[in-house]
């Protein structure tokens, strides 16, 4: 039977950790991506359901939730492609954006690739709160997942 055990020590120099300000800072940095994707998982899902949010960027799922149309389920109330771009642009733009973010992150290093995060987060968040069709809904939820893809890779 094969053994096995845990070395205190590799022979080399014991680093000491020590946390400080600094590191506290970058964890919570760390965490802002991971925050802002599940704040936006929790608030979209809420949002889709309601009813002055459909009547104004989805009349025909609102028509159908008002007439109950397809109430045996979900799925036949709230089946509109606008809809399901709504909802999945912001997963496909945070996923493509992560693949420019770790370019990004190497040529120009972490801080820069963080704060090209948090314009497009802000641009998104500005893009959605003065919308006025579906088309200025969607072009802000692809900016906030640039944002999330560059900030979840950093």
């Amino acid at each position: 039977m094969a053994g096995g055990g845990f070395a205190t020590s590799a022979g080399g120099n014991d680093f000491e950790a020590k946390i400080t300000p600094i590191v506290i800072i970058s964890c919570i940095m760390a965490a802002t991506g991971g925050l802002m994707f599940g704040y936006d998982v929790g608030v979209s899902g809420g949002v889709t359901a309601m009813p002055p949010f459909l009547k104004k960027f989805f009349p025909e799922v609102y028509r159908k939730t008002e007439l109950k149309i397809g109430l045996d389920s979900n799925y036949c109330k709230y089946d509109n492609q606008g809809l399901q771009l709504f909802t999945s642009s912001l997963y496909l733009a945070g996923l493509t954006a992560t693949f420019f973010a770790s370019y990004t992150t190497r040529v120009l290093g972490r801080r820069i690739t963080m704060l090209i995060a948090g314009f497009f987060f802000i641009g998104g968040v500005i893009f959605n709160v003065a919308a006025q069709n579906l088309a200025m809904l969607i072009v802000g939820r692809i900016l906030l997942g640039c944002g999330v893809g560059f900030a979840n890779q950093v």
